[in-house]
């Protein structure tokens, strides 16, 4: 068999290992009992997948290896059991997205079916995490011109946070430290730097978190007055939402019609859900535990360039700073993967030398400020 060919089965059953831990994941961790089963669903047709790719590698010939999810996996496996399926969903519907349309071009049988399959996946879990895959709840609320939507990817937010604070502050130390100051002078700088860094992300998090709080609960206020003033209006527009969703015209309406004889709350919690895509319930979550948050994540990833200038002085701290810096640095690309997909090391080198260069910039000017004031 060809080398080539055998790669591609290695890559192939790896692939589909991987979404179905992924999927068994989010099935586990799903609280929602519809969407959990979608997710053991989908969990299932990845492993009917792999079971084709291994029953290929057996009648080439080749060992079928122990099935074991690739790193990535397990670390967003990971984070779904820890903070939720929704904290990694975007990045899962990304990567599916990508994988959509793997199989097109290979020439096995069974390739045109699980094309189809992942393409099917790849629309679905655009609908679950609120992307536009046709016509949406939110974008028939748009249409109405008094609503408005938004969303986020919380593991990219955290990625991107640590990886503010550990660029800012190493810049600020070596700037500092490019000046001839003393190590305790850049310690000092670092810290006030990295106080200030956070304390300014986690203001600017609790602000956008409590005005979109506010923005929710103010939608929210205007569908109750819309549903007490008008509500075959709001049944009309139910009706819609679902019909957008793949259902007839008849069962949309007849599915509407059993909502809205149910009682108010129940109603209104619906209609939110639905037609704005927010729950009710969190209104987008806790403004305090975003700040929080933003501000651990900052912190987390200033303390990296700081801590050499606490024990070391002179050349040694700054050589030993760049060192961890690059080390953690590093560390950020290779979690960008996680969404991205890209080659762990390129990802990794790639954040080493944009985060190394900026450093080193800002020593130059530190240096050249440093001996023009000296001068």
């Amino acid at each position: 068999m060809d080398k080539k060919d055998i790669s591609r089965y290695l890559a192939n059953w790896q692939k589909e290992i991987d979404g179905a831990a992924l999927y068994t994941a989010l099935a586990e961790t799903e609280k929602n009992p519809q969407l959990s089963e979608v997710y053991r669903r989908l969990a299932q047709s990845e492993e009917k997948h792999a079971a084709a790719w291994e029953t290929r590698m057996t009648e080439a010939g080749m060992p079928v290896p122990p099935r074991r999810p690739s790193w990535r996996t397990r670390i967003l496996r990971g984070l779904a059991k820890r903070f939720g399926p929704g904290f990694v969903l975007p990045t899962i519907t990304s990567n599916e997205q990508a994988d959509s349309r793997a199989y097109d071009n290979q020439p096995e049988a069974e390739t045109g079916r699980m094309s189809a399959d992942e393409r099917s996946h790849a629309r679905l879990l655009v609908m679950l995490s609120g992307g536009q895959g046709g016509l949406s709840g939110g974008s028939v609320a748009k249409m109405e011109g008094r609503h408005k939507t938004g969303g986020g990817n919380a593991l990219r937010a955290a990625v991107l946070g640590a990886n503010d604070g550990l660029v800012s502050i190493l810049s600020l130390t070596m700037g500092v430290a490019g000046a001839n100051l003393s190590s305790h002078y850049v310690f000092i700088t670092g810290i006030a730097g990295l106080l200030a860094g956070a304390g300014s992300m986690a203001l600017g998090e609790w602000l956008s978190v409590q005005s979109s709080r506010e923005l929710y609960a103010n939608q929210i206020k205007i569908e109750k007055e819309e549903l007490e003033n008008n509500p075959a209006e709001e049944a009309a527009e139910l009706a819609l939402i679902y019909q957008a969703k793949g259902l007839s015209e008849a069962r949309a309406r007849e599915l509407s019609a059993a909502i809205m004889n149910t009682g108010q709350d129940a109603i209104l919690d619906t209609l939110a859900r639905e037609e704005l895509g927010i729950d009710p319930q969190e209104l987008g979550g806790s403004a305090y535990v975003a700040a929080l948050t933003s501000f651990f994540l900052f912190a987390l990833g200033a303390i990296f360039p700081i801590l050499p200038f606490a024990f070391l002085t002179g050349n040694v701290a700054i050589y030993t700073s760049m060192a961890v810096s690059a080390v953690a640095l590093f560390v950020v690309g290779a979690a960008i993967t996680l969404m991205t997909g890209r080659n762990v090391f390129y990802s990794g080198f790639r954040q080493v030398i944009i985060g190394l260069v900026a450093a080193i910039l800002t020593y130059g000017v530190g240096k050249l400020i440093g001996v023009s004031v000296m001068g």
